[in-house]
């Protein structure tokens, strides 16, 4: 992930990614994108139309990305399982990150499980990002104790 570049650079990925939620799958595609980014995990965004029906609810206050755009969140609700603010998505993002309209990504802290090809995705670290660690990647990753101002 040293290799990937700054701005951000997205590619489409035909792995099978797999989001679990309150003991429920909540998203499964073979159409993702990979947005990768220098000192970060990749971060999966995956189709809107893959999330089961009811399972993202907009929710109020956005934040903005230098490369990319406001993002607005979602909360992921599974049954009586509520993940605040867990996922998020680029309603109007920048021309350069276009793409990624209609995507949304997750964040693997809060859901029960999130798989790239059957491994398990380990969250970044740091509360705050959303890049998700596979045996695939090597770190160190941004997100981690002294690694705010990388």
């Amino acid at each position: 992930m040293w290799d990937y570049p700054r701005p951000p650079a997205v590619r489409r990925s035909d792995e099978l990614v797999e989001v679990w939620f309150g003991g429920q799958l909540v998203a499964r595609t073979r159409t993702s994108l990979r947005v990768l980014e220098t000192s970060h995990p990749p971060t999966y965004y995956l189709p809107r139309s893959c999330f089961a029906d009811g399972v993202l609810r907009p929710v109020a206050g956005s934040t903005v990305c230098e490369w990319k755009g406001r993002a607005d969140y979602f909360d992921v609700v599974a049954g009586e399982h509520v993940a605040e603010r867990a996922a998020w998505h680029y309603p109007r993002p920048v021309a350069r990150y276009d793409l990624l309209l209609g995507h949304v990504a997750v964040t693997p802290v809060s859901m029960d499980g999130c798989f790239v090809d059957g491994e398990r995705a380990r969250p970044q670290t740091g509360g705050f990002y959303g890049g998700w660690i596979t045996d695939r990647v090597a770190g160190p990753f941004k997100g981690g104790p002294g690694s705010r101002f990388w």
